[in-house]
């Protein structure tokens, strides 16, 4: 396998196990509310479900401008259930409260990490 291949590959399963945290998360709200959620992400915020993981960005706002307040109670159980995916402490040089899209950037390079060696 090529090293590009092996790359796309990465991005490609961290992005599974992204997405995977996401439905989890929204699921906890009824199937009906989950399907709502990922209907108006892509039509109001141009998201689409299998995009996330390259908007990471555009979702935290987008669950912001839906939410309002209670979207930071959904990043955190989307952040608990990636690191339960994932499986891998954050490579983080100092300890501090990290925003959800930074999170996200830490886990993906933590598995990418994990994957490698």
């Amino acid at each position: 396998m090529k090293q590009k291949d092996c790359i796309v590959t990465e991005k490609s399963l961290f992005g599974e196990k992204l997405r995977e945290a996401v439905d989890e998360t929204l699921l906890a709200l009824g199937d009906p509310a989950r399907q709502a959620v990922y209907y108006h992400l892509e039509k109001g915020f141009n998201v689409k479900r299998e995009n996330i993981h390259e908007q990471v960005e555009e979702f935290a706002k987008a669950l912001e401008s839906m939410f309002g307040s209670g979207a930071r109670l959904l990043e955190i159980q989307i952040m608990k259930s990636l690191h339960r995916k994932i499986r891998k402490p954050l490579p983080l040089k100092k300890k501090k409260d990290l925003t959800f899209t930074e999170y996200v950037v830490a886990a993906r390079k933590s598995f990418e990490q994990q994957r490698k060696g």
